[in-house]
């Protein structure tokens, strides 16, 4: 059974204020087991130091069933058209895992990705066109701006038709808060499989029509030889749709949050855009668009923190903790001029995140944009009004209301 102390950690009210439970967990039990919302027993690791050995070493598998010494007939059920999504690049373990990295991996290069650049600012000034042709000035920064953006580009990326975009934006919204309850991965069991048959038509049409997109590219691959199967092939573009935004988008509405609820800090930004790198950087620390970082399993019985582990247990690291560690980040207020800035937001060791380059341009785009277009951005609502979205691994807004006041032009 849950502790009294235990909250649930996947809930918006939760999510909410998150901090002050973490920072009392590294200093009480900075390695504890708690029984999650689903039922299952996990162990939750809070501070920085050894959230980097966990995330770095490989006996914390990927892998529930090398770690686990189990059968595939053991785990839980799937439905047959999702179970080709369970055997994704991001919970394998070598040398599965850097056979599926590399055939991906070089189009998020930060040389490739930098060429990306103008057009994604091309698709954050059209958003903000939209946004500043509203004659109340208001506007949702989730819904209008810091969803759209993302979603666009790795859409484009991947080649999928732009009538189809807030079709597979509705459906990601459902899969990924459903990591807690039973009950609440049984609401994500349609959208998934309406998300799986609408990429397996569109990989059937690229097959008639290479272009030059991501996906074509990936199925050039597949047919050279290089060892991507029809599953692979599925699991990577699921992986790369939900992943290439919905981190992104978080990053542009906690950051965005974050300069509403320090304004000295936003002022500095404005006056000296030239911080736009190492602001982002301290937005992702501090209010780091994962909660958690996704799941490891110990493959033998095993020591973190002076704690005993058994093997086959599950263990997630607690990004939003360990990112606000004093022990690793001299101080805890929230810094754009901070230099060093050894976040975890993208994970460390094999499993980072490849995808990183990407979200650090669409963040710092993005944001310098919003900035530079309007003079004056103010909530609408208190921050204690503002909700946050259920699930256990991401942190992140449902709406983000304000009112702006363009810059003269």
């Amino acid at each position: 059974m849950r502790r009294s102390k235990e909250p649930d950690f996947a809930s918006p009210t939760f999510k909410a204020e998150p901090y002050e439970y973490w920072a009392r967990m590294r200093g009480t039990e900075p390695v504890h087991k708690v029984r999650l919302g689903n039922g299952a027993e996990a162990w939750l690791v809070t501070r920085y130091e050894d959230a980097v050995v966990v995330l770095g070493d490989p006996a914390f598998a990927k892998d529930a069933l090398q770690a686990r010494g189990v059968e595939a007939k053991h785990l839980p059920w799937l439905p047959g058209p999702l179970r080709a999504l369970s055997r994704n690049m991001l919970d394998l373990d070598e040398p599965d895992h850097r056979r599926l990295r590399n055939l991906v991996q070089k189009a998020f290069t930060p040389r490739v990705v930098d060429d990306l650049r103008p057009r994604i600012e091309q698709i954050a000034a059209e958003l903000l066109d939209a946004i500043e042709r509203r004659e109340r000035g208001t506007a949702d920064l989730i819904a209008d701006y810091a969803a759209p953006l993302p979603v666009t580009v790795i859409a484009e990326m991947l080649g999928v038709p732009p009538v189809d975009r807030p079709r597979f934006r509705s459906w990601s919204n459902h899969i990924v808060a459903a990591d807690t309850s039973t009950w609440h991965k049984l609401k994500a069991i349609r959208p998934a499989i309406s998300f799986v048959i609408f990429l397996r038509r569109l990989i059937a049409q690229r097959r008639q029509a290479l272009g030059n997109d991501l996906l074509s590219l990936l199925i050039a691959a597949q047919e050279k030889g290089d060892r991507l199967n029809a599953d692979e092939l599925l699991s990577m573009c699921f992986l790369l749709l939900i992943a290439g935004h919905e981190t992104t988008m978080n990053l542009i509405g906690n950051g965005v949050l974050d300069l509403l609820r320090n304004p000295d800090q936003m002022e500095l930004l404005r006056h000296d855009p030239s911080l736009i790198a190492p602001a982002v950087e301290e937005m992702l620390r501090f209010s780091s668009p994962l909660q958690f970082a996704t799941e490891r399993y110990t493959s033998a019985t095993l020591e973190i923190g002076n704690v005993t582990v058994p093997r086959g247990s599950l263990v997630y690291v607690v990004l939003s903790s360990a990112n606000r560690d004093d022990s690793a980040f001299a101080a805890e207020r929230f810094d754009i001029a901070r230099g060093a800035n050894r976040h975890l937001a993208f994970g460390h060791g094999i499993h980072y995140c490849f995808g990183a380059p990407l979200a650090r341009l669409e963040g710092q785009i993005a944001i310098r944009a919003l900035l530079d277009r309007f003079r004056d951005i103010a909530l609408t609502v208190e921050p204690d009004q503002l909700r946050w979205r259920r699930g256990l691994v991401l942190r992140g807004l449902t709406t983000l209301p304000v009112h702006l006041i363009p810059a003269a032009r």
